[in-house]
């Protein structure tokens, strides 16, 4: 048989489609956006280390939409998931796509093909800018279980998490700022140099930032409004990353137990002498210095203060941080105090060297309950820079006396760049020599003083070295002796709580101690909850003890004889 040739096979096909008896091929169909298929795995532009292998290459990935932040007030983007993710735990199968409010279709449950460049954008693996993003369809992506303690989170980056077991709030400082809470795992973390057996390394595997899906200042809507100490189960969310740190955005309300409640006074004291010792945080009547920037703010942090003393309600109260005004700032304090209490429930002592600083040291006691012996006395030791103030009491009827030295040892803050009172890195901060030559001089001060009992802000955590220099020359911290553990700390510092106050006795006076408590107002709380007018929401106001400082107030029982 002979093929035919091409012309001919032309000619038969033609007279075949003019006579009906061939049909003409149909039009090829136009392809869609969905029929460009991905080019990378997500678990390819994450790779297994800390930073994208594909950085500033153009990629087209699938995934799953598991979390959506486009608005302008959020994150400008949304989170993907692989559905189908690899067999490499070092990956992570999640990435965040920088898009704006460009696709606004997009929402959570959406099948989408994303085109766009992969960076790292400072620590945060993301595409960027995000070209064309395709939906496809529909998908789920079930929440992956993880639990704290964790090494690292690089390999769930972006990833949608759920944390199963109990977690803690630590720190809510900047929760009214930024809409940040951190917690941990296996209750609160403390600072390392407050007790033994804590170290930085292990509070960092515990903690976990939980943000509010926004990179706003002061959001105009507040997650909840949550005291350190508390706790919630089960936080289901996505994990990004920023400002150096890995953060969980919610995906679910979070529901918090209570589990650290306010309680409405301290501990009840056993004893016939209550001692207390409370920074007032810049109480100046002096406006726009140090505390409050106008009249308005005053009277609500002189409300607070008013509320925390009548709580307190010590026979003496030795103060830290009142505006070194002579007697002003202090006598005002006294008088808004009797205004609620009664007329000459307190009266103040008077500094007889409170030194050059802008804020002073004080004390306040019941003249119904104490009678001064002597004289009040301070030290002109240029080592001081706010110089402590020394009073004895008996009892109203007699009986054996005790001394109280306050003090306001040098603050960790102003460090200086070189030499012996820089930083250190040994977790005690800066001053801490100067600091431990404060407490050497203490020691000297109270040498002849009847049953001394050194109390106030030593600006050292429990196990740093001025506590050691105190309690090897014999004083001993009262808190530690009366105080449970787990609720020995009077102030917080990036979420880690620790005791900066302290009430330290002599072995003379400690036969009569018969029980110390730190009343937990303050350090627990946020600061949205303060005084201050700027960006605190309104409502949140109360003329409360709650937040009327950064530190608790500390109180001790002393069992004194006589009438």
């Amino acid at each position: 048989m002979h093929a035919l040739p091409r012309a001919s096979w032309a000619a038969i096909t033609a007279a075949a489609l003019t006579a009906g008896l061939l049909s003409a091929p149909a039009a090829a169909t136009p392809a869609g956006p969905c029929d460009t298929p991905p080019d990378r795995e997500i678990a390819e532009v994450q790779g297994s280390g800390a930073a994208t292998p594909l950085a500033g290459q153009t990629v087209r990935v699938e995934g799953v939409v598991t979390a959506d932040f486009q608005r302008t007030d959020q994150l400008s983007g949304f989170f993907l998931q692989d559905p189908t993710p690899d067999a490499d735990p070092a990956t992570s199968d999640a990435l965040f796509a920088f898009a704006r409010e460009s696709f606004k279709d997009v929402k959570v449950g959406d099948r989408v093909l994303v085109t766009g460049r992969a960076i790292e954008f400072n620590g945060w693996t993301e595409l960027s800018p995000v070209t064309a993003v395709d939906v496809c369809g529909t998908g789920s992506i079930a929440p992956q279980r993880h639990r704290l303690p964790s090494a690292d989170l690089e390999p769930v980056e972006n990833m949608l998490l759920t944390f199963p077991q109990r977690l803690t709030v630590n720190d809510n400082y900047n929760l009214g700022r930024f809409g940040e809470v951190t917690l941990s795992s296996g209750g609160r973390l403390f600072q390392p140099t407050d007790r033994p057996g804590v170290t930085a390394d292990d509070n960092a595997r515990r903690s976990l930032l939980v943000d509010d899906g926004s990179n706003q200042q002061n959001p105009a809507t507040l997650p909840p409004v949550v005291r350190a100490g508390d706790s919630a189960t089960g936080i289901t969310g996505v994990l990004g990353y920023g400002f150096d740190r890995y953060r969980l955005q919610p995906t679910e309300p979070i529901r918090y137990q209570s589990t650290n409640p306010r309680l409405p006074r301290p501990f009840p004291m056993i004893g016939n002498v209550t001692v207390a010792s409370f920074n007032t945080l810049n109480w100046f009547t002096t406006i726009g210095s140090r505390g409050a920037s106008t009249a308005e703010e005053q009277q609500r942090q002189l409300a607070k203060l008013v509320s925390a003393l009548k709580g307190l309600n010590a026979d003496a109260v030795g103060l830290m941080e009142v505006e070194n005004n002579g007697q002003t700032a202090l006598q005002a304090l006294v008088d808004a105090v009797n205004a609620e209490m009664g007329a000459g429930t307190y009266a103040a002592l008077t500094h007889p060297y409170p030194g050059t600083d802008a804020i002073q040291v004080g004390l306040i006691y019941k003249p119904g309950k104490l009678t001064p012996v002597g004289q009040a006395r301070s030290s002109e030791d240029p080592v001081f820079s706010r110089p402590p103030l020394v009073q004895s009491f008996r009892r109203k009827h007699g009986g054996q006396p005790f001394t109280m030295v306050v003090n306001h040892l040098k603050s960790k803050g102003s460090c200086p760049d070189s030499g012996p009172d820089a930083d250190q890195g040994d977790g005690q901060g800066c001053w801490n020599p100067t600091r431990v030559a404060q407490a050497q001089a203490l020691l000297g001060l109270i040498e002849d003083l009847p049953a001394p009992l050194v109390l106030g802000d030593l600006n050292a955590y429990g196990e740093e070295d001025p506590i050691e220099a105190l309690e090897a020359g014999g004083l001993t911290s009262l808190t530690k002796r009366y105080v449970p553990a787990p609720l020995r700390y009077s102030y917080l510092f990036d979420g880690l709580a620790g005791e900066l106050d302290h009430m330290m006795a002599s072995k003379q006076l400690l036969r009569r101690v018969t029980s110390a408590a730190i009343w937990h107002v303050n350090a627990d709380e946020p600061r949205i909850r303060d005084y201050n007018t700027e960006f605190n929401p309104p409502h949140l106001y109360r003329p409360d003890a709650y937040r009327s400082s950064d530190h608790d107030p500390l109180v001790v029982g002393l069992t004194l004889p006589g009438r």
